[in-house]
């Protein structure tokens, strides 16, 4: 049976080596697209699965629907027939190596949501066969790969390390970042076993220039965790100085940036209107979850969320003080919201706190408008709206103009002399000339 096991290792490592193995990637959104077109300019042979049939259709005309892939890159693949994408699963027997990159979300009661996860398993499972190298990508708590996905692909009557491998390797794509893409960021790689592990760290060796091995699954999913549990918990302290700031009479954007200055034992996070995104609002949950299941209260994880997630209520707040300032009631006040995605830069507008900011002021009675160069309209439960045409006419006619996403592409001081009022929820504004900002703009 060893031999046999190592036989399988040994013939896939070779074709991964020699790029005629086939790479399955299975979800083709803000993780999958990259990782799919950047096996491709390497040589391989990808085959996406896509359940939304507009988007493999898109693929497959070499159409590109995500900010972080060239347009240029995604037609060159598809043309060359590097690239192409299905909406089932019956090509997978086909594939020699699976990458699962669906999503996680959580349920209304904030526990893990892995319906995705074990749909797409489920479907593997009834094609796998010998010598396939099995990875998922997907952010999950620490065990899942082993406690959920093992035990589905296993009633194929295959057994792991024996006859197929599996591995966790976490994605850290950070939509909008171009100095780190998916070829130079660091990649953590854990097996299930010693073979999945060499046949893990030998697939992603060859298009990524560093990878991380670690001992187990499990430990490669607490990696990811942590990492997103660190963001969020590092700008809930900032949000949580700033509403004290607020208290106090300070601004807290002049106390980061002096406190940054520091060139050691520091580390720069800024407060905003809350977080958005699939990962920090979401990954730090995850962990908070499983860690129930040893007893153990994660006391810095729950409180992070409680911070993070107040501060569109504050916001809000602050809002409803300026327009009182002036002697505006909220009910019929006229509010220009500046961007919805939750990042700068980025089309993309999950979990965005922008939009609960919007909810909020709606709820109380006011007029709320939005303009996202990169979001021409978005749908949010009940809530859909159309992006505005920004113009100095339209900043003039606001009685407050909240900036919730700073986008490079706004021009601030044009802004400010426009606006009667502006709330900066992101300190955009905070280096313009303090003659333009006196007493027209309030920072977070």
């Amino acid at each position: 049976m060893t031999q046999t096991a190592d036989a399988l290792l040994e013939a896939l490592k070779e074709k991964i080596s020699r790029r005629s193995a086939l790479v399955g990637v299975v979800g083709l959104g803000y993780v999958g697209l990259p990782f799919a077109v950047e096996k491709a300019k390497m040589g391989f042979r990808v085959l996406g699965v896509e359940q939304n049939p507009l988007r493999a259709q898109k693929v497959n005309r070499g159409e590109n629907y995500i900010g972080d892939v060239k347009d240029e890159e995604l037609k060159e693949v598809v043309a060359k027939g590097l690239l192409s994408a299905e909406i089932g699963f019956d090509r997978v027997p086909e594939m020699d190596v699976i990458v699962i990159a669906v999503p996680t979300p959580l349920t209304r009661n904030l526990t893990p949501d892995l319906q995705y996860v074990e749909r797409v398993t489920e479907e593997i499972a009834k094609r796998l066969r010998p010598g396939q190298l099995v990875s998922l990508e997907s952010t999950t708590y620490p065990g899942t790969t082993e406690e959920v996905m093992l035990p589905i692909l296993e009633e194929s009557g295959l057994k792991v390390e024996e006859d197929f491998f599996l591995v966790h390797s976490p994605e850290r794509v950070d939509p909008g970042n171009r100095r780190y893409t998916t070829k130079n960021t660091t990649k953590v790689v854990g097996g299930v076993g010693p073979r999945s592990l060499e046949a893990g760290v030998h697939f992603y060796s060859q298009t990524i220039e560093r990878v991380v091995p670690v001992s187990s699954a499990k430990a490669a999913e607490m990696v990811k965790v942590f990492e997103n549990t660190f963001r969020a918990v590092n700008i809930a302290l900032v949000n949580e100085l700033a509403m004290l700031c607020d208290r106090m009479g300070l601004s807290v954007w002049e106390v980061l940036d002096a406190a940054f200055t520091k060139p050691f034992g520091i580390m720069p996070f800024y407060p905003g209107p809350g977080v958005g995104g699939h990962c920090i609002p979401i990954d730090p949950h995850y962990l908070e979850w499983k860690a129930k299941e040893y007893n153990f209260n994660t006391h810095f994880i729950a409180l992070a969320g409680e911070i993070n997630r107040r501060m569109p209520e504050f916001t809000v707040e602050k809002a409803l003080r300026l327009l009182a300032q002036e002697g505006v009631p909220v009910r019929g006040a006229r509010v220009l919201v500046l961007g919805v995605a939750y990042k700068r830069d980025v089309a993309d507008h999950r979990e965005s706190p922008a939009i609960e900011v919007i909810r909020g002021l709606k709820r109380l009675g006011a007029e709320v408008a939005y303009h996202d160069p990169l979001i021409p309209s978005f749908q949010d439960g009940v809530l859909r709206m159309e992006s505005v045409p920004l113009s100095g006419d339209l900043l003039a006619s606001q009685d407050l103009v909240i900036v919730a996403t700073d986008h490079s592409a706004f021009d601030y001081e044009a802004l400010v002399r426009q606006a009667k009022r502006v709330l900066d929820a992101r300190g955009a504004t905070r280096h313009l000339p303090k003659e333009l900002t006196e007493g027209k703009v309030v920072l977070l």
